[in-house]
């Protein structure tokens, strides 16, 4: 999926990071309840939604944030996508694992352990590597 600068809902999210990385959590996290609002598109609801979680107060409501982004990625038919699922999955994984729904957590981390061969080979690959196979030692010891 071709990221797109100036996209709205891409904006929106940008700002809520940059207000993030001040510390003004609160504005950032009313701008990404914004960018989801106004997303029309299965791109700006995953994108959006992944944020809104960043911010939420509960295990519970994080996974269900967790999950709305992960459904729409699902829903995006674009083969450059699949380099989002196993960071979306250990998101769900780690959600299940703090719940200690722990069938769950393993099923989500296996699930992104598939997808890993399309990370990127840098820093971020790796470190969503590390987070699954971490979660999979934790939750099968």
């Amino acid at each position: 999926m071709q990221f797109d600068p100036n996209n709205p809902i891409i904006q929106l999210c940008v700002e809520g990071m940059r207000l993030e990385g001040e510390g003004k959590t609160a504005e950032a996290s009313e701008l990404f309840q914004r960018a989801w609002e106004e997303s029309s598109n299965d791109f700006e609801k995953f994108t959006s939604a992944h944020y809104v979680a960043r911010h939420q107060q509960s295990v519970e409501d994080k996974l269900k944030w967790d999950e709305i982004a992960l459904i729409s990625a699902l829903k995006i038919h674009d083969e450059s996508m699949q380099a989002n699922y196993p960071s979306l999955y250990l998101n769900v994984a780690k959600g299940y694992e703090d719940l200690q729904d722990f069938d769950q957590a393993i099923k989500n981390y296996h699930l992104a352990q598939s997808f890993i061969h399309f990370l990127p080979d840098d820093g971020y690959g790796q470190l969503v590597k590390n987070g699954i196979a971490n979660g999979i030692i934790r939750v099968t010891v």
